[in-house]
This record gives structure tokens, sequence and C-alpha cells, in this order.
């Protein structure tokens, strides 16, 4: 945390640390008397509601701000995706193992793909394009891992659910953070994202892929390049034609995003949005 600023003020840290030295009694013992912020059965009731919203949307902007950090590539995708040769440990059955060990290519574009928005950051400083990530494992590891790769620092958004997730270990620790609410989770992968890939996965990428859609199409959030990673996958999955044929969706609306299938085709699509120079170096793992 940022040093305290010079006051006359005593402080809520002196105050709680002074509190849990008064002498036990039925009346410091008593809830009543705990201070508020520093009540854990007042601050997680149903009355403060909008007070960890408001907190939980804080607190991470609060250490992104101080990190100076100005935009961010954010990579959507399947938690379920192994790397290659690795087990597909989410599997139920025969088939769904055969379809999630082939779906490892997409760790692989999601990794170079991370790499190459990494190597951008590096020339910003880190300011710009850092890459960011739902935190756990699949896709979510393979954004933070390419970073990692080029030895930048990543982001890592948690969130707490019943049977995941521990943060994958490629997040740079002082940017791994945990949420309650999907809400402000969703906030802080938006509100700087210079660009949005998504690659396969379940309801939860469906929803974040929606999520940045409609922002987009009601002009709510600017536009942005919006990828979609794997042909084969998204147009068996989604038909947006049978949408626009309805009339449910505007003709050009599928125009909104750009349907890629390799890390190359995606990055050039953001290069050439915003003009960036392109990159010379070679990437680890590069056999040419």
């Amino acid at each position: 945390m940022a040093k305290r600023r010079p006051t006359s003020l005593r402080s809520s840290a002196e105050d709680v640390a002074a509190s849990k030295r008064a002498p036990s009694t039925p009346q410091t013992e008593s809830a009543a008397f705990r201070l508020a912020f520093a009540d854990d059965e007042f601050m997680t009731s149903e009355d403060t509601r909008g007070i960890r919203f408001q907190l939980e949307y804080q607190k991470t902007e609060y250490r992104l701000r101080e990190s100076g950090i100005s935009s961010t590539v954010v990579l959507f995708g399947g938690a379920r995706i192994p790397a290659p040769g690795q087990p597909a440990w989410a599997a139920k059955n025969e088939l769904q193992k055969t379809n999630l060990e082939a779906a490892s290519r997409y760790y692989d574009e999601a990794r170079r793909f991370a790499q190459l928005a990494s190597i951008t950051s590096k020339s910003l400083n880190y300011k710009e394009y850092m890459v960011v990530t739902g935190g756990g494992p699949g896709v979510m590891e393979a954004g933070n891992r390419g970073a990692a790769d080029v030895g930048a620092p990543s982001i890592g958004l948690n969130i707490v659910l019943p049977h995941e997730q521990a943060p994958n270990l490629f997040v740079t620790p002082e940017l791994s953070f945990n949420f309650h609410y999907f809400a402000t989770r969703k906030i802080h992968f938006l509100m700087r994202a210079k660009a949005v890939a998504v690659f396969p996965g379940g309801f939860g990428t469906l929803d974040e892929f929606f999520e940045t859609l409609t922002l987009i199409q009601t002009g709510r959030m600017d536009k942005v390049p919006l990828l979609l990673f794997g042909a084969e996958f998204w147009g068996k999955v989604i038909n947006f034609e049978a949408l626009a044929e309805a009339g449910t969706i505007a003709p050009d609306d599928p125009k909104l995003f750009h349907i890629v299938d390799t890390a190359e085709e995606g990055w050039d699509v953001v290069r050439e949005f915003y003009g960036l120079p392109e990159i010379d170096a070679a990437l680890p793992g590069d056999t040419k």
C-alpha cells in the first residue's frame, strides 16, 4: 500500500490496534462495540452489500493506478482447456477428453498472443497493453504464462467459486486480485481494455464475450478489437448469420468482431487498429 499521507488525525489502523488492547468487559465484547469497518459480521451482512461492491471495485482500481497501468489486453477462454501434452482433467467421457485435448492448440495460441502483447507492453514500460486474464487455469493460465515467457508482468482477476480457483502460478503476485462479485470483476476486465481476445470456452466465456459485444454495440464502450479465436469452434457454437437473418441483430453487427485462428492474425488486427509497429523479435519457442 502507498505510504500514509501526512495528517494530524489518527489513522483507522491505529484505532483498530487500540481497540484490540481495550480491557475485556461485557461492553467491549459486544458486537455493537466493534469498529464498523473492522466488524466482519457487519461487513459481510446483507445491509452492507453496496459498500462491498464499492470496496471490491476500489481496492483493485487503487492498486492498478498505483502501478501506473493505463491499458490492458484481455484474454477470455475456457478453464478446462489443457496445455499441450497434459490430460483433460475436466473431461467426463472419452469424447470430451478427445475434444479438450485437441483444443490444447488454443492454449498455445493464447500463450503466443500474450507474448506478442507483452513485448509491445515492454516497449511502453508495462503501462499499456498489459495482459489480463481471469487468473485461473486453461486459457487464463496460457495468457499469464505467455507474459511470463517474455519477462513481463500480468494481471489475474480471480473469483471465489465453489470448485475453483487458486491463481495460476504465472500471475504477477502484486497484480493477483480476488473477487466475490462477477459484476465488479467485469468492470475491471473492460474499463482499461484496448483489445479483447476470446478463446473457446463455456458459459463464463460466452457471458464475457456477449457482455463485451453488447457494450460495444450499444456504444457504452469504445470500439476495440474484439477477437474470436477458432473459426471452426465459433461457427458451430453461435450462428451469427441466423441472428442477422432473423432481424434480431443488425446486418453489420457481426463486423464488430474479428474471427481469427492464430496469434499472429489476432495481433495484426490489434496492431493495425492502433498503428503499432511490427514485432520483429523472435518469440520463445520459435523454430524459424
